[in-house]
């Protein structure tokens, strides 16, 4: 992967900042894109001793700062290899609680986002290309305890904008996959899974009995960027222990 250039969104924590390591480790150039930009421009600074890596205040369900965005990558590295779309929100409720606020929020992120950073990342893409985009087995899968309202249906139709994408771009020569992990500890869950009861009943819906770290969600990504993935276009990968086989 040495000398690619890769995108990042929601890249300052979590699955985002794993994947964004991952990438530099493998010899990726990478833009971290977020709207924590004191948090995406520490974890910059860290992977910059290895390899150009910048970050970028963006709020991906805006059309004016994903152009930004891609204007930054542009002037800085001239074009983009591989796309990472992993922003995203998580606004729980039960659905008569759901306000429409929250779904207009989570939809604008979650999938406007990946979609404007799409059709941005195209004209970046001259000669082909990767997207990834992270959506979750709450797009297949209902867990009836998260009360994911908005967050699920997002997800859902990041899977089916990952295969209209998919056909739609192939003739750029742009490969378009979506990865959907399953329960994954990181900074954000962690709090919540403190209780050891609520801890096993979820990792009781899990065949291989445990939660998945960042790092195998970014291990996906790397497996879609390189050549071992040329063939694949359309699909999403579950990385989830086995949780959506029943």
């Amino acid at each position: 992967m040495a000398g690619k250039v890769a995108l990042v969104t929601g890249g300052a924590q979590g699955i985002g900042k794993a994947i964004a390591e991952r990438l530099v480790d493998e010899g990726a150039e990478v833009v971290i894109a977020d709207v924590a930009l004191e948090r995406a421009s520490s974890v910059a600074r860290e992977l910059s001793i290895k390899r150009k890596t910048i970050a970028v205040r963006a709020d991906v369900s805006s059309s004016k700062d994903v152009k930004e965005l891609f204007s930054v990558v542009d002037r800085e590295f001239g074009r983009l290899d591989i796309l990472v779309n992993n922003a995203g929100i998580l606004l729980k409720g039960r659905f008569e609680e759901v306000t429409e606020e929250m779904w207009d929020r989570t939809m604008a992120v979650n999938l406007k986002g990946p979609f404007l950073c799409g059709k941005e990342a195209l004209r970046l893409m001259p000669k082909g290309g990767r997207i990834i985009n992270i959506t979750s087995i709450d797009g297949k899968v209902v867990y009836y305890h998260g009360h994911h309202v908005p967050y699920g249906v997002s997800k859902a139709g990041i899977i089916m904008l990952t295969k209209i994408m998919a056909v739609e771009l192939a003739s750029y020569g742009i490969n378009v996959n979506a990865i959907a992990p399953g329960v994954v500890r990181t900074e954000i869950s962690a709090g919540s899974m403190d209780d050891p009861a609520h801890l096993q009943e979820i990792t009781d819906e899990i065949p291989l009995g445990r939660l998945a770290s960042p790092e195998e969600i970014a291990g996906a990504v790397v497996f879609l960027s390189s050549k071992d993935a040329s063939y694949l276009t359309g699909s999403t990968i579950y990385v989830d222990g086995g949780w959506t086989t029943h």
